[in-house]
């Protein structure tokens, strides 16, 4: 239900407050819980993001081509629904380079406003980072360009601006980006299925055993277009009540493997998901948002925010059937939980096993070193309380630069959820290691590599993470609430990294890419 008709039909808005009679009141909140368990149909095949074609440039960078754009996407039987997206009409392709290479990027923005991609989980230069001081102009093509340098991982892109993230990525500009790393410079880099070597044997195959997907949840209204659903009190922005992945309402896979991995990205606005299956099977975390885990981690839940990716390895048995869900999270929503979808029970997609089953992948041991900022010299911390869309009282300023970082060095930064609703903290170009949770060592669905992490309410997040190689005075990087209208509002902020000497400069007045 949306915030207009819960008005019309329990209250009067009054100055914007809202009055609700008791009846109403009692009537909109049970039906703010959600169960689509038994409910989906599971009629269509999974979408799979098809790889962004490239071409070699003399210099013998990757180049890419990505063109915004409008259209319209058919996701139900009827009208088509209005829709953005890159290089199609709804989501983009997935882009996939290895470690070591340079990649050249020509963003084209075909709509009739300012846009811009942002490189989320990418350590690259700050005026290439795609953020709100990168806004890209109607018909105009911005071409950011950097070499890869990290560990191989499933990144993602999306909008970034100011402002106006959560409706730009609503409508549907989101896709992947995944990093390949090799040891062995003879990998072939043009093959559309190349292997991530890093942890020999995973299953690697693009869209058959390897298999990206993009989580979302949409409301549609009654002719097959996209609302943008508050609910009424609630505290995370927009939140929908039909569930896509890849583009896909009600998806299913047809499974060949006994092993499959699943690339994970909670690409929604505000939802948070719980991940598990319909018959509660374990299954391996093996990576996060910065790469793969020192070693894989048996569970049957996953929590992940808005942001966050996850790579797990599931197993499945001959002819068998499963429903991959999202459980409720009722400890996590506060006072306005079950309006904002945490006692929803959401089925995602379905996994159907055909009767026999190839088997050529192994789940190793040891998958990846161990994050290593625990013991290092720690040249400052600092501490970020995030409450009422502000960070430390502060509401994002384009023009105030909160504080300069030095390269080559390590800092510790301590964040804490203040005000009893749910938030999440992302900061760009930099992977960080949680060192502790309220003094404690972290779970281990965080003991890898993370850019985003769910900040649980009133528990103290130690972070540490290292500055290194890419220095601009006067550009910043930004560091935020991924909860996107939560971003909007104001709950960002932005650094700088500093070269030997530099000073924290001045944000020069920017201009849409022309």
């Amino acid at each position: 239900m949306q915030r207009r008709t819960a008005l019309k039909i329990f209250g009067i808005g009054i100055g914007g407050a809202v009055v609700l009679g008791a009846g109403g009141l009692g009537v909109y909140y049970a039906a703010a819980k959600r169960d689509t368990v038994g409910t989906i149909d599971f009629g269509r095949a999974l979408a799979i993001p098809p790889l962004a074609e490239s071409t070699t440039s003399a210099a013998g960078a990757r180049v890419f081509a990505l063109g915004i754009q409008a259209g319209e996407t058919a996701f139900k039987e009827g009208q088509a629904t209005r829709t953005w997206g890159v290089n199609g009409s709804y989501l983009g392709p997935t882009i996939r380079a290895r470690r070591g290479e340079r990649v050249e990027l020509a963003v084209h923005n075909g709509l009739d406003r300012e846009t811009s991609l942002h490189w989320h989980g990418m350590h690259l230069p700050a005026a290439m980072d795609g953020g709100p001081h990168q806004p890209v102009a109607p018909g105009a093509t911005w071409e950011p360009r950097w070499t890869i340098d990290q560990p191989a991982a499933t990144l993602w892109y999306h909008p970034h601006v100011h402002g106006a993230t959560a409706d730009h990525t609503y409508r549907g500009l989101t896709g992947l980006f995944i990093i390949d790393d090799s040891a062995d410079d003879s990998a072939d880099d043009s093959a559309d299925d190349r292997t991530d070597d890093r942890a020999q044997g995973l299953p690697s195959t693009y869209g058959v055993d390897d298999i990206p997907m993009i989580v979302q949840d949409r409301a549609f209204d009654r002719d097959n277009q996209f609302t943008e659903r508050i609910p009424l009190a609630g505290s995370l922005g927009v939140i929908g009540d039909e569930i896509l992945v890849n583009g896909t309402l009600g998806p299913y896979v047809d499974v060949t493997t006994r092993l499959v991995r699943l690339r994970l990205l909670n690409g929604s606005n505000a939802r948070l998901y719980n991940f598990g299956f319909s018959d509660d099977r374990k299954f391996s975390l093996t990576a996060t948002d910065g790469g793969l885990l020192a070693q894989p981690w048996e569970t049957d839940r996953l929590h992940l925010s808005p942001g966050e990716r996850a790579e797990i390895v599931v197993a499945f048995e001959p002819g068998a059937s499963v429903e991959l869900r999202s459980y409720p999270s009722p400890e996590y929503g506060g006072a306005s939980g079950r309006l904002d979808g945490f006692e929803d029970r959401l089925d995602i997609c379905q996994f159907r096993a055909a009767a026999t089953l190839s088997d050529d992948a192994e789940l190793p041991a040891v998958l990846a070193d161990a994050p290593d900022l625990a013991g290092a010299a720690v040249a400052a911390e600092r501490s970020f309380s995030l409450a009422a869309d502000k960070i430390n009282g502060r509401s994002m300023a384009m023009d105030r630069i909160d504080f300069g970082v030095r390269e080559g060095t390590v800092e510790v930064w301590e964040v804490v959820n203040d005000n009893g609703y749910v938030h999440n903290f992302h900061v760009h170009d930099v992977q960080f290691q949680v060192l502790t949770v309220d003094g404690e060592a972290p779970p281990p669905h965080l003991g890898g590599w993370k850019d985003t992490v769910l900040l649980v309410p009133d528990r103290r997040y130690r972070l540490a993470m290292r500055f290194t190689d890419h220095t601009d005075p006067n550009v910043p990087y930004m560091f935020h609430c991924h909860v996107l209208q939560h971003e909007d509002d104001g709950m960002m902020g932005q650094f700088v990294v500093l070269g030997e000497g530099e000073r924290v400069g001045t944000v020069q007045p920017h201009h849409a890419h022309p």
